[in-house]
């Protein structure tokens, strides 16, 4: 019998409550006696410094929570993924080229209630030397860059709708828009910024939004217009639990398509159907001040997961498999319900549902008390 300690590293910027809250339960894990080892979780924070290409990181698994917006922790994330095969929480390959317009287009070809959305060009083009080299932007736009109604566009979608950064976060650009006159004024002051129009789902009965921990999933009631510590609502069974079941599967599709681990993902709930509006975020909400009930759900799932990843050595995959989703999707023998089980079934295996409730089951079943 062999005794192994994992370290898990933490890339973070500003955060410093669910660390703390992470550091103090995952110090005490008891330890784990699994496949013939003992396994034993370290924490650390990790520093951004200088790598040589070729070194060994310490790390066996990586929660990250800064590459998303800073460049030098995102390159590292991916030499220590390719080389070294450490595991992450989440893929920055996907997350760098699978913002949010690639996961709208990637849910509406597997079916999903995804509001009517348009990418409308920039209304200025960014000031960058690949747009402006030899004036290359001028001569093609003149070439190919055809005239567009907006006002005909937002029509066709209905007002009102949103206009919304195609590759944004934490509501930043997000502005709905009643009718023309904001449409044109909204549209001007996006300046640089590529922006989709997307129709707004009105007088709908429920906003969820579910965050999704490895393979755990939380469903939970957001008011997005209330103070930030008030958004998450304590409330139970204010879904029907098929639509409950719907959310969760959507939840984890999203997850298991694009290889992300800890994600959020709202949905808009209207005379029962879910439509799903934002579910690229890379480094999703855990801070003890927005889900105060939920956070130490968060928390466990969180500590349960890398325990799990690590004892059990699995592997991250880095490329993304579409076919499977695809070949589900594209089928037209299949209604929604009978494409979703198949995507449940997918997402499933995918995540390891029945091995890791056997995992914490068997080593954790004490760690809420903890």
């Amino acid at each position: 019998m062999a005794e192994r300690t994992h370290l898990v590293g933490l890339l973070l910027g500003t955060e410093d409550d669910w660390p703390s809250a992470f550091e103090a339960l995952a110090a005490r894990l008891p330890e784990i006696e699994h496949d013939g080892d003992t396994h034993r979780i370290d924490v650390e924070r990790i520093v951004n410094e200088p790598f040589d290409l070729r070194y060994r990181p310490r790390y066996d698994l990586v929660i990250d929570r800064l590459a998303w917006w800073y460049s030098v922790p995102r390159e590292w994330l991916k030499k220590i993924s390719l080389m070294d095969d450490v595991y992450l929480l989440n893929n920055p390959f996907t997350f760098q080229a699978m913002e949010k317009h690639s996961a709208y287009c990637a849910m509406m070809r597997l079916g999903l209630n995804v509001p009517e959305t348009w990418l409308i060009p920039h209304k200025q083009p960014p000031v960058t030397d690949r747009f402006f080299a030899g004036d290359r932007y001028l001569i093609t736009a003149s070439r190919y860059n055809v005239p567009f109604d907006l006002d005909a566009i937002a029509e066709r979608i209905g007002y009102p709708l949103f206009m919304k950064p195609f590759d944004g976060g934490q509501w930043v650009g997000v502005t709905r828009i009643a009718g023309p006159d904001e449409l044109h004024a909204r549209y001007d002051e996006s300046g640089e910024r590529l922006m989709h129009l997307q129709r707004s789902v009105e007088d709908f009965d429920v906003f969820v939004r579910s965050l999704s921990i490895g393979a755990e999933t939380m469903v939970m009631q957001y008011e997005p217009d209330r103070p930030l510590h008030d958004r998450y609502q304590v409330a139970h069974e204010f879904l029907t639990p098929e639509i409950g079941d719907e959310v969760v599967t959507i939840s984890r599709l999203v997850n298991a398509f694009f290889r992300w681990e800890f994600n959020s993902c709202e949905t808009i709930v209207k005379d029962g159907v879910v439509y799903p509006i934002d579910y690229a975020n890379a480094s999703p909400d855990v801070a003890l001040t927005s889900l105060h009930y939920y956070f130490p759900w968060a928390i466990e799932a969180l500590v349960k997961w890398c325990a799990f990843c690590a004892a059990t050595d699995r592997r991250m995959r880095v490329g993304q498999d579409y076919r499977p989703y695809f070949d589900v999707g594209d089928r037209d023998d299949l209604d929604y319900r009978e494409k979703l089980a198949r995507y449940r079934e997918l997402t499933d295996v995918y995540f390891q549902i029945d091995e890791y409730r056997e995992f914490c089951d068997r080593h954790l079943p004490n760690l809420h008390e903890e």
